[in-house]
């Protein structure tokens, strides 16, 4: 049998790697912990990538950038919560509110209300008492938090707020489980969310008044987010560019209305 040859690096940390070895070609059947450690990493890992990559959006992108770029344009743009009016969203004839999570009321992957953001968050339940909810490509969606452990958290974590499950990741799907838990139609709900190619372009599709805002932190999202977020932006100023504007919404007839300086 032929020695196997340890770099140098590797044979200085000998009798760890030998104990690695032998693991390695062993051929005696796994503990039951060690079979549930590697199922959890395997889930873990298909996870992160299920959460970086997201097929359904891309062939989405595509139909927007190419036929519907419309869809990609919000209603209201605004830097952030704390410039939307929702007293007068409420006045208008909205019945509710759904927030995307990851940059727009938290950091990514956050399960904290982002603090500057938390005087307008009340003014926000104030207006829709009970009418808050979460709709997000990470806490709720059942390939990413399968036993709902993260939407709990999230519920926990920020008073006044109810995170949807679902099974299929923004841009696709339809508004179903929003509408049914908040006993209305989606043209009745504003969608509030920082991601032109996602959070926009599926509440166009489905009637939401949307809204955009701006990142809160660059800090912990991941570099392809970061590449697509640039190849999103580059997009949408061309079509503003080429006089492009928003779908119309029935409720909405001037968008500035719904937008205030924050307090100081």
């Amino acid at each position: 049998m032929s020695r196997i040859s340890l770099p140098p690096s590797i044979a200085h940390h000998s009798s760890f790697h030998c104990v690695s070895i032998h693991r390695l070609f062993s051929t005696s059947k796994p503990t039951a912990k060690q079979a549930r450690s590697a199922s959890m990493g395997q889930w873990r890992w298909s996870r992160d990538l299920g959460q970086r990559f997201n097929p359904a959006g891309i062939s989405l992108f595509a139909g927007v950038a190419a036929k519907h770029p419309h869809l990609a344009l919000p209603h209201i743009s605004v830097p952030d919560i704390r410039w939307i009016d929702w007293a007068e969203l409420e006045r208008l004839g909205f019945r509710g509110v759904v927030f995307d999570k990851d940059n727009t009321i938290t950091a990514p992957y956050s399960l904290s209300l982002w603090p500057s953001l938390s005087d307008s968050f009340q003014q926000c339940r104030a207006a829709f008492p009970g009418k808050i909810a979460v709709f997000s490509n990470s806490s709720g969606l059942y390939h990413y938090d399968p036993d709902g452990s993260e939407a709990r958290a999230l519920e926990d974590a920020i008073e006044g707020v109810h995170v949807i499950r679902h099974e299929v990741k923004k841009p696709a799907g339809t508004a179903e489980d929003i509408e049914k838990y908040f006993g209305c139609s989606a043209s009745f709900l504003v969608m509030v969310g920082d991601r032109h190619f996602t959070d926009i372009v599926y509440g166009n599709r489905n009637g939401f008044l949307t809204i955009c805002t701006e990142p809160l932190s660059f800090s912990g999202e991941p570099f392809i987010v970061k590449k697509v977020r640039k190849l999103e932006n580059f997009f949408v100023n061309c079509w503003y560019r080429r006089g492009l504007k928003p779908l119309r919404h029935p409720l909405l007839s001037e968008a500035n209305c719904c937008i205030k300086p924050p307090s100081l």
